[in-house]
């Protein structure tokens, strides 16, 4: 029986993905701010649920969470950077403040968490650690460039991290979902507090107060839940996963640009060696 810390289950994605393992009969340490919001679907689950309380920028809190995890079931089996919020604003117009704020729990935070239970995981030579990116990573839309950035990175280090633990017996893998219904769009977003009115036709369009995507994503959190514990638990899992029929599309549509972008530009990209 597996055990899966996963961040951020208070809603959304996280909730959805916590819920499908616990009825898979799997051990979860199911984790959020408050320890509240999540204490009702624990309570379900009394010998296989673990409630916590867990502020990914916290490091004390993040070293106590593993740690309780292994003390309750033994190991970290699988870690699920789920825990993350959305910022919009345009780049000129994005505060230092927040903007620090984001990259410490949309990055930091999870590099904390990864660094937390890979002693553990490279002791047993296995174990899986799944980062949630965004598709946002591949269509970069305007008003979106320092959250997309925060994912960015966040599959940067992913790709280096499953070259590194691959020869250890762990696998490390970046989901992209596309637009599920979740309150992403809702609460886990905030944005600029001044607008500036010459971006109110790029950025501007993005703004929650214009968004009408909120409540009608066309995405099902629990069938993203099982494609997540089937790719984990296959012998092959991928490095990198898009989870929806618009990840997909948006992906592709990016690998065309690039290609064309590459193919157009070839003879100049190639001609810069010395002779």
């Amino acid at each position: 029986m597996a055990t899966w810390l996963i961040t951020g289950c208070s809603t959304g994605l996280g909730r959805a993905l916590a819920t499908a393992v616990l009825e898979r009969g799997e051990n979860v340490v199911v984790t959020a701010r408050s320890a509240d919001s999540v204490g009702e679907l624990a309570a379900k689950y009394p010998d296989t649920a673990l409630a916590l309380a867990l502020d990914v920028t916290n490091p004390a809190q993040v070293t106590a969470a593993v740690e309780q995890a292994e003390e309750r079931f033994g190991a970290v089996d699988v870690l699920v950077n789920n825990a993350g919020y959305g910022y919009r604003a345009a780049v000129e117009e994005g505060e230092d403040e927040q903007i620090q704020k984001l990259f410490a729990t949309n990055v930091f935070g999870a590099v904390a968490m990864i660094k937390a239970v890979l002693p553990g995981m490279r002791a047993r030579r296995s174990g899986t650690i799944v980062n949630i990116s965004s598709m946002g990573v591949r269509l970069a839309p305007p008003g979106s460039g320092y959250y997309t950035a925060t994912k960015a990175a966040l599959e940067g280090i992913t790709g280096s991290l499953r070259k590194e633990v691959a020869p250890l017996g762990i696998k490390a893998m970046a989901i992209e979902p596309g637009a599920f219904r979740t309150d992403f769009a809702g609460r886990s977003i905030s944005q600029s507090a001044v607008p500036i009115p010459d971006y109110a036709e790029t950025a501007g369009k993005r703004r929650k107060e214009h968004d009408t995507l909120d409540g009608n994503q066309p995405g099902d959190p629990a069938k993203a839940a099982h494609v997540i514990i089937e790719a984990v638990n296959s012998p092959n899992t991928p490095g990198l996963l898009m989870i929806g029929p618009d990840a997909l599309s948006a992906v592709r549509a990016a690998h065309d640009a690039e290609r064309s972008d590459i193919e157009a530009w070839e003879s100049l990209s190639a001609g810069t060696d010395i002779n």
